[in-house]
């Protein structure tokens, strides 16, 4: 699945970009459905331990959304230097960013263990606590797996070499159902854990993949002339100042959002347990369909900054307009989906009729958003590869917590909507979002010298 070469039409930009976009997509898709594994086996345990898990998995997503977004500065950078010419510099640049991941899965897993002393200081129903409690500090030893397995993982993708993230993807998600299963109920004479156990699977499986994604890197031919491992390197500060600066927006860019979502989860937990789990159910679908557009817009990252670093204006607005056009394509069936089938999915999670019927409920308004989540997640993908990341930063921390959080409480709380009044919110935060990162994207194609390259640096 690599190619760097530039194509000359639209056609042919779209098929490379669908080329990249579908192993993206399938890892992704492979990597959400551990969560959505976790929340099956947890609804079948019982409504508590799925609204632990909600809660558990909706902090834990802090975690996974700071590394996703510090790390991502590895794929532009890695792409530009490829477009460039200067494939040669990218085994210094890879050794520079496991030092980063190394350092902040370590110190991310150890927020995680202390920081569960917390959870009764939320608003969380009681019942709840221990559940989630348990259920993240078995997690909290798979924090610097996850960070090595993005830098592993993004690296690969930045040279426009996607396959492996499918591959790791789908392995981890066939490894977690069974041990998953196993380590929370019990079988074969070991004891059934409950969420501790269930939490504990899925941080033994990042490990698992972390692992079989460095061997990958070091064995497979495609990157044998990058010599990734080939030299033992010191942390360089200026290196990893360069990756932070243009890391650090991208992670709070991608915290506005993914923050949005943990807010509504703590604010839903404090609904009681069918909220709760209501929510969990929504959340998990929701997050499935998000990975059609993600994927597409990891890929439109690379494909813009393949042209970037190349130096073809006219192949970068290609290259953008591409992955726009095609999440509104995909966004279109996702919403579809959610319409026709929302209470055959949710109940799929459970048993439980007043679930069923609230989960569905929010279903229905994620549908709404699909649009609109999809066209931010693809302008952002590719301000991405043009290393525009400060300004996408302020507008997103505006459309989410200035415009969205406050319509969501409002509406839960004022007019007493509850957890569907929450999920407004996110709509009408996620629809201002894909206005304004819209209207940057529109901006930089239309003035070329602002984003011209600048390697080691932000634009």
């Amino acid at each position: 699945m690599s190619s760097t070469r530039l194509p000359s039409t639209w056609t042919s930009e779209a098929s490379a970009t669908v080329r990249l976009a579908l192993p993206l997509v399938a890892g992704q898709l492979a990597a959400v459905g551990m969560n959505v594994v976790d929340s099956l086996l947890a609804g079948r345990h019982g409504a508590t331990t799925l609204a632990g898990v909600a809660v558990g998995s909706a902090l834990w997503s802090v975690v996974i959304l700071i590394l996703i977004g510090v790390l991502m500065a590895i794929p532009p950078s890695v792409s530009q230097l490829v477009g460039a010419g200067k494939r040669h510099e990218v085994g210094a640049w890879f050794r520079q960013a496991v030092w980063l991941a190394l350092a902040l899965g370590t110190l991310l897993g150890g927020c995680v263990w202390f920081g569960v002393d917390l959870l009764v200081h939320l608003g969380i129903d009681p019942e709840i606590v221990p559940v989630a409690a348990a259920f993240l500090r078995a997690l909290a030893g798979g924090a610097p797996a996850l960070a090595l397995f993005f830098c592993f993982r993004y690296t690969s993708e930045g040279l426009g070499l996607s396959r492996p993230t499918m591959v790791a993807g789908i392995a981890g998600l066939l490894a977690l159902v069974p041990l998953g299963y196993v380590l929370m109920f019990g079988a074969f004479g070991w004891p059934g854990a409950g969420a501790g156990g269930l939490g504990a699977a899925t941080a033994i499986v990042l490990w698992l993949q972390a692992a079989g994604l460095a061997l990958w890197l070091a064995r497979a031919g495609a990157y044998r002339d990058l010599a990734l491992w080939g030299a033992r390197e010191r942390p360089r500060w200026s290196d990893l100042a360069n990756l932070l600066r243009l890391g650090l927006p991208m992670g709070v860019t991608i915290m506005m959002e993914g923050g949005l979502f943990v807010a509504a989860g703590v604010l839903i937990g404090g609904l009681g347990t069918q909220a709760a789990a209501a929510h969990q159910i929504a959340i998990n679908v929701a997050s499935v369909c998000f990975m059609v557009p993600l994927g597409i817009a990891m890929a439109s990252t690379v494909r813009v900054g393949f042209a970037s670093g190349a130096d073809d204006v006219a192949r970068v607005r290609r290259a953008a307009w591409v992955g726009l056009l095609l999440v509104l394509g995909t966004q279109g069936v996702s919403a579809a989906t959610l319409v026709l089938f929302a209470a055959p999915i949710a109940a799929a999670y459970t048993p439980e009729p007043a679930v069923v019927a609230l989960g569905a409920q929010l279903l229905a308004i994620a549908a709404i958003f699909q649009l609109s989540d999809g066209l931010q997640a693809a302008a952002a993908g590719a301000l991405r590869g043009l290393k525009d990341t400060r300004r996408p930063m302020f507008l997103t921390a505006f459309a989410y917590w200035g415009v969205g959080m406050p319509t969501g409480a409002w509406l839960a709380f004022e007019h007493d909507l509850g957890s569907q009044g929450i999920w407004w919110g996110l709509a009408v935060g996620l629809t201002a979002a894909a206005v304004l990162l819209g209207v940057r994207l529109g901006s930089q194609l239309a003035h070329p010298a602002r984003w011209r390259p600048t390697f080691g640096t932000v634009a």
